[in-house]
């Protein structure tokens, strides 16, 4: 029985990976570390900033600017006027609710950024109380810390658990939480997620799988 569904927020709920990954190539790129949009997708995304700086920096042989994640976040949080929630979704929410089945959210991104893309697609008052963020805990994904933190913060064993995420490092951390996770391909080769106990391609699907789990 799913006591939580605990969803990650960039590509699940916002469709902001797009955006966030074409400025993350560009600025690793005027720092002298070529990176195309796939390469930035490939290596970071479902990450968060300081593993990201962790993994360039090594191939960079050298620190990145000290400023490159406040250069990030305001030309993301500016592109964020444009932000729209991922298709589906929230009929997927409704349906959460119409079961009376707990839901949240696990991210990555820092607490102001969840914060103003939920706030961009109103989805805030949705999860107001329900935030997690990799800045709660020691270790980001794919280590299981944030989901967790969150499940036990909402009071639900992780075997009661289901993930919705769309990266191979959040289908690693819900795993090795010992939750059961649905990975959404929509941006992902499908092949990355092949350790998730489910791969939809559509968010519509959700709803019926949920029910079935």
């Amino acid at each position: 029985m799913i006591g939580l569904v605990i969803f990650d927020n960039d590509g699940v709920l916002v469709d902001s990976e797009r955006l966030a990954n074409t400025i993350l190539s560009e600025l690793l790129t005027e720092a002298g570390l070529p990176y195309s949009f796939e390469d930035t997708v490939r290596d970071f995304m479902g990450g968060s900033m300081a593993s990201m700086r962790v993994t360039a920096e090594k191939k960079l042989g050298r620190p990145l600017p000290a400023e490159l994640e406040d250069r990030y976040h305001q030309r993301l949080f500016d592109g964020f006027a444009q932000l729209q929630a991922v298709a589906g979704v929230e009929a997927v929410l409704d349906h959460l609710e119409e079961r009376g089945i707990t839901y949240c959210l696990a991210s990555s991104g820092t607490h102001r950024r969840i914060r103003t893309a939920l706030t961009a697609v109103g989805f805030l008052d949705r999860f107001e109380g329900r935030i997690f963020s990799a800045e709660d805990v020691a270790h980001g994904k794919p280590a299981p810390d944030l989901f967790l933190h969150a499940a036990a913060t909402m009071g639900v064993k992780p075997d009661g658990c289901l993930v919705v995420e769309d990266s191979p490092l959040g289908v690693a951390a819900a795993v090795a939480a010992g939750m059961k996770v649905f990975g959404y391909a929509a941006m992902t080769d499908p092949a990355k997620l092949a350790a998730a106990d489910t791969v939809f391609h559509n968010m519509t699907a959700l709803p019926q799988l949920i029910d079935a789990a």
